[in-house]
């Protein structure tokens, strides 16, 4: 996460069978706290820097991407069970 408050790109990737728990690793739960997922762990550190950060602007994009028997999905979307071209 340091390098990508320092202006390189990065990439948080879970690779698993089904069920392996890939989805409640990245994603989590809201309460408690202490089940927060690496997603919303990565992203209050990122904004933590952000915030602190003096003399600099930063744009910050996210996408969650799904790729499952190599249909893609946007799990940020409205409909996340539209298939992305």
């Amino acid at each position: 996460l340091q390098g990508v408050t320092e202006g390189y790109n990065g990439t948080i990737f879970a690779y698993g069978q089904t069920g392996s728990g890939k989805s409640f690793t990245m994603q989590g739960v809201v309460d408690p706290p202490t089940q927060k997922g690496i997603i919303p762990r990565a992203l209050e550190h990122i904004f933590e820097s952000v915030q602190c950060a003096e003399n600099a602007k930063f744009l910050v994009r996210a996408s969650y991407l799904e790729i499952y028997n190599e249909d893609i999905r946007d799990l940020l979307g409205a409909d996340t069970k539209q298939k992305l071209e």
